[in-house]
């Protein structure tokens, strides 16, 4: 693990290989361990993969008095630490929040973009019941603490049947999300709960793209996949069968084979 101070905070991340560079960014509420097999994997097959822990989350910190956490905030910071990195152009990827972080951060770099992961995410402004769910969620992390929304989620997070076939893979995944600090996944709460819409910058996306998505995610389903393809010019959607919400842990096999095609087309 290495550190960066960006910004008022302590940037906890790894930084594997050499090559292109790949920026894979974590959802909620994980951290960069969730990208563990592909760094592992892609960083000895010729890139130079960066995984960091988001802001309140991992081990990276946030400011005390940071009460919410907006998808800016969070792009701004991958952007201080590729100039950190001397990285100028990256490909970039992201699953679930992570993948609206990759979003935001299109829209406002483009130019810093060499292609898009958007994996089991959505490309829609927040509804106004979405808005009050997540406002409510994060009193309740604030003030219960975060393992009851663990436990949960987890059977949404990975299939009910890759929770039973897969127990290495739900421990992992419950780890990461019961040892996220409730300060941090608050904010970020907060902050998605006023997400905009980023429909419409996606049809101007001019990178290679691809979508990927499990057929048995209920937090963002196919169709949402299948949106966003129809968005973005040329991009190449693929759907993994047999994973819910986390596809790259679900089914490491399956997304890694997809993801080393849009690799090897980019490099």
């Amino acid at each position: 693990m290495s550190t960066a101070e960006l910004d008022g905070i302590s940037v906890a991340y790894d930084d594997l290989g050499t090559g292109l560079p790949v920026v894979l960014v974590h959802g909620h509420p994980f951290n960069r361990s969730m990208w563990r097999p592909q760094a592992e994997r892609f960083s000895r097959e010729g890139y130079r993969v960066i995984t960091a822990d988001l802001r309140g989350y991992g081990e990276t910190t946030k400011p005390a008095q940071e009460q919410k956490t907006g998808l800016d905030v969070f792009a701004a910071d991958i952007a201080r630490l590729a100039d950190h990195l001397g990285i100028e152009r990256f490909v970039l990827g992201g699953l679930s929040m992570g993948g609206q972080i990759v979003m935001e951060f299109h829209r406002t770099y483009p130019g810093r973009v060499l292609g898009l992961l958007l994996a089991d995410t959505s490309p829609q402004e927040e509804t106004e019941e979405g808005r009050r769910v997540r406002n409510e969620t994060a009193d309740r992390v604030l003030a219960e603490g975060i393992g009851w929304y663990a436990d949960e989620v987890l059977t949404k997070m990975v299939s009910p049947e890759n929770v039973r076939t897969m127990p290495d893979v739900a421990a992992h995944v419950l780890q990461m999300m019961r040892t996220t600090p409730p300060e941090g996944a608050a904010a970020a709460l907060r902050g998605r709960a006023e997400r905009p819409d980023y429909r419409d910058s996606l049809t101007r996306a001019k990178v290679p793209s691809l979508v990927v998505v499990g057929t048995e995610d209920e937090f963002t389903p196919v169709s949402d996949a299948e949106l966003m393809r129809d968005l973005i010019p040329g991009s190449t959607l693929a759907v993994i069968e047999g994973a819910a919400h986390m596809p790259n842990l679900e089914r490491e096999a399956e997304f890694d084979a997809v993801f080393a095609r849009f690799l090897k087309e980019i490099g």
